[in-house]
């Protein structure tokens, strides 16, 4: 097929119903990218020879040099299939662990997705992820088994064992397809047990319980890949062959005139073929016959491999070419490499885009497919459900699911992410051809230049510094038209991720548009599309409109859009369900400029970088450090690399990697670290430490600690009191029983819900969810009201403080209870409030469970348990009488202390982050990998065979803090053999103590100063205290030994 023009795209881009939105999904190395020049080749974008060596759509640098994708880069294919033309927006999308966000902002834009196997690896953890992510946006996927050669030219596969090979993959993908089914119905089935339980009221107690799942009624034939059904294609890309079932049924319906709806049911399955009956018959196994895929189709692709690159029989080849009615040049039949010949020949014969894009257009699809539930999903942010907002934006879904592209239709746009274009690579900055006028002009300024360069260097010089920020990076919002059509120049509404339609219909009178002036509605802004533009790969084409259910770029939103946006000419529509990140950001590392000078131009491409790269994150630390939080080791190389070419264009460094720790207490352990038995006195004997510490700090008499634990401040004024104790929260409890109250907390239902500023939903791991639960004692009558607290924000405020940095180094708690057991405050202290107190005295006993979790995601309900106030009545703060200021402010200080005291009278330990581990190695190299993960504090947890091939798959969990440098080692020490994936998994407590010292003979040998085994905890905590400048204890003299001279004295 030749290359298709611009207005030929325009005018296929009208018409949804022959519309394919897709992207390829595949594990790192599996083909994707030589399979997307496979397709733009087909196109007469790029020759045919080099897809697969060109990888079109990896168009940066470090793309090329690495030999992996990404970024996810956009192109517009054209496929005529029979009668019908299609339009095909093709997404690329990166298959390392480190750029999954991408994949993320691929998959919200489409409404399918080609998932490419490695036939020899089979299914690996990205091919998983892809899957999980393709499910959770509700998009239909297809499935190539990509490097078939492989099995011929590596493994040395027969046709029959390949073909046992192939239906092993197909039953690995369609388990994790079932996987994802089950859990779905699984959980649809608890909601609907919920509503009933709800409508029915309280269970009877003899009603018997229905064990069915629902999974029986349910149907997922639909789902699962099977070559009889048309959504598998079996390829080679760099090969350039590719095929699916229904290709070689019509093949052989012709030649051997069998009907092709029975080769379609039998081509693929337990079928052989009896030539003597000339019947297709069942059960090719147990007969010991070829099956009949293997009989008509691998077979000849095996003979055709073994006569082109195997024997290189050219008598054979040449009848081959014959009988397939080919034409092969003479120079490729002459060509050294034999891969040339083959390639020409099966590019003739089974073309791979044939098959991959025939697949798609009839598989996958089209913009008016658009299941309701789908944009449900979309349209409902957070806990709200679809058929609580307002009705102006439930109407808007039927605009989604007509695709519609009339004028009086919204406008909806979302917008996955924002990417940077250089401003010289823009279509309306492109050079263009120029006329003899044109060049006689330009030589007239040249000489005039030149002129004025020799009169006055210094004017020069200022001309060349004016005319370097033309060379700007330009942001270009990568999107898609759900509704309506978009025109260049159209005024839009861009809605906030927290935006709500009911507040803003409320406010803007009714037919607003964006073209009139904005009041202040929260979250709602206006912005003009200044361009719009086709995604061609490497290049863009500017466009005027682009109607509904088309991929398209936006320029001129980068003042208005930070990483993703909905927009829409609707203030009804509701912004978009965030996108779903599978890796987390965890790697961060400090960054300051080479030349201090330097540092706006650090701040400005910072700024930037944040806006190009969908999981990069920036921000300032309270020590003023420019810290940059990435996914991982590749990732934070290449946005260094965009930082000192692209954004900065500065010389920057950057710190070692920052490592994130946590900071936990345990329950009392039983046996200190080398396995002896801990008597009482050692608890008694941290007591006393503990409260000698204090009292350096201040004076004993305001702290005292009892054996138990229990930590009771009084602030300095003398006029309250609390007394705080540090519980360790159980591993994977959700209620804790308080026995002393009659009553249970349950921790998803909370009265009030307090987190750090730090923190917000779908961030990074390093911000802590803290929250903070006070129920107060009801009375046993329950009849009078519980009395309201003024110093409640004081409180949790005290709480927050001290669970932003522990006293172990610095860093955030995490699986800590504090539970206030007694609480006094005079009457003095009441008095400084306002007169409307009426008793003189307040010592109402309260209980306030304070709880830190890593997970922010907890819904705030109000608990039916012990309910106290949603909001305290504020009142105003009046300064204290005497020297100590507001008791309000002197409360935050004793609760912070107490907390902290209390933390530190229980045993404390630290919490490394963890990264899960898949290693796939062969049994020559499996020892070193075993040597690499044991000097780097990994630990295995299983390892199995994968079936008909000679490679582990090692699965072992790696602290973040030992995993620097970790896949460049293990790929030396293997000699390439083995390639490690790693990817955030959970926080987990170093079972040794920081705090604890050798007393015995034994205990020094193991772990003296001389000793072999360092106290991992220690050294982590130490590090961390000596890179915020913190106090560290130890020897300057290590061994304190005479020195040895070399040279006898004489």
């Amino acid at each position: 097929m030749g290359h298709t023009s611009l207005d030929k795209i325009i005018a296929l881009q009208r018409n949804p119903a022959n519309i394919r939105n897709l992207c390829i999904l595949a594990h790192v190395d599996h083909g994707k990218t030589t399979l997307a020049d496979c397709l733009v080749a087909s196109n007469g974008i790029i020759s045919g020879r080099l897809a697969g060596k060109l990888r079109y759509l990896d168009s940066r640098e470090d793309e090329q040099i690495r030999g992996i994708t990404m970024k996810s880069s956009a192109i517009s294919l054209h496929y005529r299939n029979g009668d019908q033309e299609y339009l095909l927006n093709l997404i690329d999308s990166p298959g390392h662990v480190d750029f999954s966000s991408e994949v993320s902002t691929a998959v919200r834009l489409c409404d399918g997705a080609i998932v490419v196997v490695d036939a020899v690896e089979g299914v690996c953890p990205q091919t998983q992820v892809v899957l999980r992510q393709a499910w959770l946006e509700n998009i239909r996927p297809v499935l190539v088994i990509n490097k078939i050669d492989r099995l011929i030219m590596e493994l040395k596969l027969t046709s029959q064992e390949a073909y046992t090979h192939l239906q092993k993959i197909l039953e690995q993908v369609n388990a994790v397809t079932g996987t994802l089914f089950t859990s779905k119905v699984l959980e649809e089935r608890a909601e609907k047990e919920k509503i009933e339980e709800r409508e029915s009221g309280t269970l009877s107690g003899d009603q018997v319980y229905d064990w069915s799942a629902g999974l029986e009624e349910a149907d997922d034939s639909h789902l699962y890949f099977s070559p009889d059904q048309g959504n598998v294609v079996f390829a080679s890309a760099i090969d350039g062959w590719g095929f699916s079932i229904q290709q070689f049924a019509h093949i052989y319906s012709q030649r051997m005139g069998i009907k092709t709806e029975v080769l379609l049911k039998t081509l693929w399955g337990d079928f052989y073929l009896n030539a003597k009956a000339k019947k297709i018959m069942k059960g090719a196994q147990a007969k010991g016959k070829k099956p009949l895929f293997v009989q008509l189709v691998l077979d000849n692709i095996w003979s055709l491999y073994d006569a082109v690159v195997t024997r290189r029989d050219k008598e054979k080849v040449e009848k081959v070419v014959t009988s397939l009615g080919v034409k092969v040049m003479a120079r490729d039949s002459r060509h050294s490499d034999p891969k040339v010949l083959l390639s020409a020949i099966c590019s003739q014969w089974l073309p791979v885009s044939q098959a991959v894009l025939s697949m798609v257009c009839e598989k996958l699809p089209s913009p008016l497919d658009m299941t309701a539930e789908r944009v449900e999903k979309l349209m409902s942010v957070g806990a709200r459900r679809f058929d609580t907002l307002p009705q102006q934006t439930q109407e808007l879904k039927r605009a989604f699911l007509q695709c519609s592209s009339s004028e009086n239709v919204p406008v909806i746009i979302f917008v996955s992410k924002m990417f940077a274009v250089d401003t010289k690579a823009l279509p309306q900055n492109r050079q263009r051809p120029l006329t003899q006028e044109e060049i006689a002009q330009r030589r007239e300024l040249a000489k005039q230049r030149h002129a004025d360069r020799m009169a006055a260097d210094q004017r020069a010089a200022s001309l060349q510094e004016s005319a370097q920020p033309a060379e700007e990076e330009t942001f270009i919002a990568f999107a898609r038209v759900y509704s309506g059509v978009v025109k260049k120049g159209q005024r839009v509404f861009v809605l906030g991720p927290k935006y709500d339609p009911a507040q803003a219909l409320n406010m803007l009178p009714e037919k607003y548009s964006a073209s009139d002036c904005v009041p202040e509605v929260p979250h709602l802004s206006c912005c003009s599309m200044e361009s719009i533009y086709l995604l061609m790969g490497r290049e863009l084409e500017e466009l005027e409109e682009v109607p509904a259910g088309n991929v398209l770029g936006v320029g001129g939103l980068e003042e208005y859009v930070l990483k993703s946006a909905t927009l829409s000419t609707s203030p009804a529509c509701p912004p978009f369900t965030p996108l779903n990140f599978e890796a987390t950001a965890i790697v961060r590392v400090a960054i300051e400029p080479k030349h201090p000078s330097e540092m706006p131009k650090l701040v400005r491409g910072m700024r930037l970088l944040n806006q190009a790269d969908p999981c990069a994150e920036v921000l300032i630390q309270e020590t003023g450090e420019h810290v940059l939080v990435t996914a991982g080791e590749v990732h934070l190389q290449r946005c260094l690399d965009d930082l000192r070419d692209r954004f900065a264009k500065i010389e920057i460094s950057a710190s070692k990697p920052i490592i994130p720790f946590r900071e936990t207490v345990i329950r009392p352990p039983k046996v200190d670290m080398v396995n002896e038995e801990l008597g009482k006195q050692h608890k008694v004997a941290i007591i006393h430490q503990m409260k000698e510490e204090a009292s350096q700090g201040r004076s004993s008499d305001t702290l005292h600690v009892d054996p138990s634990g229990l930590v009771t401040l009084t602030t300095p004024n003398r006029l309250a009191t609390v007394s705080v104790r540090a519980i360790p929260l159980p591993q994977g409890k959700t209620r804790m029983h308080i026995d002393q109250f009659k009553m249970t907390i349950h921790f998803n239902k909370l009265c009030c819900v307090l987190c750090h500023p730090t923190m917000s939903k779908g961030k990074t791991i390093d911000s802590p969810g803290t929250v903070a639960n006070i129920y107060y004692k009801v009375g046993e009558a329950g009849a009078q009201a519980t009395v309201l607290r003024d110093f409640d924000n004081s409180i949790v405020s005290g709480f927050q403080l001290a669970t932003l940095s522990g006293p172990m180094c610095e860093e955030p708690l995490m699986g800590v209870c504090f539970s206030i057991e007694r609480w006094d405050i005079q009457s003095s202290a009441a008095s400084q409030k306002q007169d409307s107190m009426e008793k003189d005295s307040i010592s109402n006993e309260a209980v306030v469970e304070i709880k830190v979790e890593g997970s922010s995601e907890t819904t705030p309900q109000a608990g039916g348990i012990a309910s106290g106030p949603s909001q305290a009545r504020r009142r105003p703060d009046v300064s204290s009488a005497d020297c100590y200021g507001p008791v309000s402010g002197q409360l935050i200080a004793a609760m912070k202390e107490a907390c902290r005291h209390a933390f530190q009278a229980q045993p404390q330990r630290l919490m490394a982050a963890m990264y899960t581990c898949e290693i796939m190695a062969t049994a020559e190299v499996l020892g070193r990998v075993y040597g690499v993960l044991g000097k780097r504090e990994g630990r295995v947890l299983h390892e199995e065979m994968k079936e008909g091939t000679d490679m582990f798959i090692i699965k072992a969990v790696l602290p973040v803090a030992e995993s620097f440098g970790f896949a460049d080692e293990i790929r030396k020490r293997t000699s390439g053999l083995a390639s490690p994936q790693l990817v955030f998994s959970h926080w987990e407590v170093i079972s040794s103590d920081p705090y604890w010292v050798p007393t015995t003979e034994e205990e020094y040998l193991h772990f003296g100063e001389k000793a072999d085994s360092a106290n991992q905890a220690l050294k982590y905590m130490n590090a961390v205290r000596r890179r915020k400048g913190l106090y560290v204890e130890e020897k300057i003299v290590e061994h304190a030994e005479k020195q040895r001279t070399l040279s006898k004295n004489k």
